[in-house]
């Protein structure tokens, strides 16, 4: 092979990029269009996207292409996505992947504020290569894509020019997406100027409203555009069309759903619904009475639901927690924070990307880089954390530790747990050495062991580890389960940041941990005894 040559592509270029793709994703690849030389032919010339190929100066075969999506006009003014990077097999190994990511950089740089990429997990090189060019992880899709199967992407981020000296500051979040964009500023370089706010409720909700769906096909649009005369603030954003590369969803694919009272419109929600990947992805929403907001958020996660939809999104403002909390009491969880994403009058607004969840999470791939593996065990963990809630949920009237506590308060201190199994015989933890965290008994016993010497039994409603948890001491004694032991896990370093933020919730958890551990006490004093 000759010497590698990356250019724009030119229309004779169609057949190779459509090689690329047929060769990478196979025969049953779910977007025939890349496949399609006539398409690629058509996408080519559009104004709005760059294609760039690799090309072997021997035998001009294209070796590989990568596209740029540059979004104009609205509210993503100097944004870009960079579209899937495909390699023909017969070329890897050979840095090509990496000279796409440099070429198109190249090419765009000088009128773009802020690029963003989607990187696949399962395998690290996408990661890797956007890395290498100054891009930075900021969350993960779980679940977003079909291959062979479902997958996660990374999302990754890169500000040029004025892009972060435009963003407005202190944005506004939910205690949940916290840790997401405390780490996605930092990948940024930025400090952490995020506002957590615990104050803001979610929209109340109400049910009277007569329900209509549209499509934009229908001549409704313009009019329901017009009706933004009438709002006083932006929550949510249009999502740019990322992992597609350079194809764009057709408009017989976007829809509204109206709620009237009346006959007059009380609010509309535009979403596009991609059908071959199961996601639907929400552009627009139109907000006259509050109450119609978790109402319509409801009825179109209904829809999807029963449509075969297994992936729900919307880019939530950064700086609207009542938008944030209600998507989050629909079962929407933060997967991404992208700083300075969306350009809104003189300024750059940070992005909170939520998403809703129907299918099982698909997992990572492994060696991924570490600063990816962060985020994406970030995102993760909230997935797996709001599995456990219910069950914590379940077990409030007969657990200690949550006496005394309101249905609110009982729900903010299970978010933070993560699920924890042992078999019998397992050690829990051992003497000595430092904990955790707070474990909380779900299922099963569990013995507590002082050299060696059984002292006491903790089961299912009860607690242990509250000493390591509470002063970072290491354990005073050990703990082997007795049986089968279901647990929720309370890090120490989460269960004191909560504390922090909400010393309502401090003042009864620290009063029923010493109550439970003097109790615990008194047990052990009276089986030493016996002995």
């Amino acid at each position: 092979m000759g010497k590698i040559e990356v250019r724009t592509a030119r229309e004779s270029d169609a057949p190779g990029i459509a090689e690329c793709f047929r060769q990478s994703y196979g025969e049953d690849y779910c977007y025939q269009d890349f496949c399609d030389p006539q398409a690629i032919k058509r996408v080519i010339y559009a104004e709005d996207t760059v294609i760039v190929v690799a090309v072997d100066q021997d035998t001009q075969d294209v070796l590989g292409t990568a596209a740029v999506l540059e979004e104009k006009g609205a509210l993503s003014d100097l944004t870009a996505e960079f579209g899937r990077l495909v390699v023909h097999p017969k070329a890897r190994n050979r840095g090509v992947g990496h000279l796409l990511m440099e070429g198109r950089l190249d090419l765009v740089r000088d009128r773009l504020h802020v690029g963003v990429v989607e990187a696949r997990t399962r395998t690290p090189f996408s990661s890797r290569i956007a890395l290498a060019q100054g891009f930075a992880p900021v969350g993960l899709l779980p679940s977003a894509v079909m291959f062979d199967e479902r997958e996660n992407l990374a999302v990754m981020v890169r500000h040029f020019g004025e892009a972060l000296r435009l963003r407005r500051n202190h944005p506004r979040i939910i205690p949940e997406a916290y840790r997401l964009a405390h780490l996605a500023m930092s990948s940024c370089g930025l400090e952490s100027d995020v506002i957590v706010d615990e104050e803001t409720p979610a929209y109340s909700r109400a049910d009277d409203f007569e329900l209509e769906k549209l499509t934009t096909s229908e001549g409704y649009a313009n009019l329901l555009r017009f009706e933004r005369g009438r709002l006083k603030k932006r929550e949510l954003f249009g999502p740019m069309r990322l992992h597609y590369g350079f194809f764009k969803l057709q408009a017989h694919n976007s829809f509204y759903l109206l709620a009237r009272r009346g006959g007059s419109l009380a609010g509309a929600l535009g979403y596009i619904i991609d059908r071959e990947e199961g996601q639907v992805r929400v552009f627009e929403f139109i907000c006259i009475e509050d109450a119609s907001v978790a109402f319509l958020f409801q009825e179109l996660l209904e829809r999807s639901r029963s449509e075969g939809i297994t992936y729900v999104e919307a880019d939530v403002s950064a700086y609207r927690p009542r938008m944030q909390r209600t998507l989050l009491e629909l079962g929407f969880l933060p997967v991404a924070y992208i700083p300075s994403l969306v350009f809104h009058k003189v300024e750059r607004l940070d992005i909170l990307k939520m998403a809703r969840v129907f299918s099982p999470l698909a997992p990572n791939g492994d060696d991924l880089p570490e600063s990816v593996q962060q985020i994406n065990e970030t995102v993760m963990r909230g997935f797996v954390s709001r599995q456990i809630q219910p069950r914590v949920l379940e077990a409030v009237d007969r657990v200690e530790l949550f006496s005394g506590l309101s249905q609110e308060q009982a729900r903010r201190l299970a978010a933070c747990c993560h699920l924890a199994g042992y078999e019998e015989g397992d050690m829990v933890f051992r003497q000595g050495l430092p904990g955790e965290g707070l474990l909380l008994v779900l299922e099963g016993e569990i013995e507590i062991e002082l050299e060696g010497r059984l002292v006491g039994r903790v089961g299912a409603g009860e607690c242990l580890g509250e000493i390591s948890a509470l002063r970072g001491f290491v354990h005073s004694a050990g703990a082997r389960a007795a049986a089968s032991v279901t647990a929720a896990l309370l890090p120490r370093d989460d269960l004191h940041s909560l504390i922090r933020r909400r010393p309502d919730i401090g003042v009864i958890l620290y009063r029923n941990l010493a109550l439970g551990l003097g109790r615990k006490l008194q047990r052990a004093d009276l089986t030493l005894l016996q002995e």
